[in-house]
């Protein structure tokens, strides 16, 4: 069984940005996105920062917050052989309803890829008051250039 990470959000997370499932890389690393060629964090840095990004998880999430963004997994655990969303069973969701009640400002979903928003939407639903975004995913398994991928992500930026 597999399972995710604590969430990074606090009292001033506005923006929620959910995976599935961290991959292999992300779990043996213990910090989200740490595969080196996931897109994920450039995008970030691209999009709030003028810097290069940080090899520092702690300054990652630092900049995350400093711009009302939040991260979290939509499954708390499941099994799956390899880091691909497609292998996954035997899933459990994470504790949306409690999350929401403690960080009432969130209101945006950010979904980090079609297969997180399927897990949440199958579960939760539409939620009133959120504005849900399916992004593509950052995962190196999509193709879809870098280029492609910020102009699409850029649509969350307050």
């Amino acid at each position: 069984m597999t399972t995710s990470f604590q969430p990074f959000v606090d009292s001033d997370t506005k923006i929620l940005i959910l995976g599935t499932m961290p991959g292999i890389v992300s779990l043996e690393n213990q910090e989200y996105y740490a595969h080196p060629r996931n897109h994920f964090w450039r995008i970030i840095y691209k999009l709030y920062s003028d810097q290069e990004v940080s090899t520092l998880f702690t300054d990652k999430i630092k900049l995350l917050q400093a711009n009302s963004i939040g991260i979290w997994d939509v499954l708390e655990n499941c099994e799956r052989k390899g880091s691909l969303d497609m292998h996954i069973k035997n899933y459990k969701e994470n504790d949306f309803e409690s999350l929401f009640k403690k960080f009432p400002a969130i209101h945006k979903i950010a979904f980090n890829g079609k297969e997180s928003h399927k897990y949440f939407f199958k579960k939760f639903g539409q939620i009133k008051g959120i504005t849900y975004y399916v992004m593509p995913s950052t995962s190196p398994a999509n193709t879809m250039c870098f280029e492609k991928k910020l102009e699409i992500w850029s649509a969350i930026k307050e």
